[in-house]
């Protein structure tokens, strides 16, 4: 389950609570560590959105935010070509955040 960036509020996946500022903090460091593998790099061309990078990846454009924690990019929809998109594992993501 996905959650709005507007939102500071909990989320979960499967009924388990996290904070999105933490998520994002856990999301980076278990990549940083090794835990969470990148499935595949993306390099973004001209009009890419995180939101249909996600859609096209993940089935959910809901799932930018992982995307943009993944690849540092900030939280703009838009990202500028050549912008390398880092693709985690959404199962192995939502299994640590969870």
């Amino acid at each position: 389950m996905a959650f709005s960036r507007y939102s500071r509020d909990s989320f979960s996946f499967d009924g388990k609570g996290y904070a999105a500022s933490r998520s994002i903090a856990t999301l980076r460091a278990n990549i940083k560590a090794g835990y969470i593998g990148i499935q595949q790099t993306i390099i973004a061309t001209e009009g890419d959105r995180l939101d249909t990078i996600a859609g096209s990846v993940y089935g959910d454009g809901r799932y930018w935010w992982v995307l943009a924690a993944a690849s540092d990019v900030g939280w703009g929809m838009q990202v500028p070509p050549g912008t390398i998109i880092n693709v985690p594992d959404i199962k192995t993501v939502e299994n640590m955040l969870g």
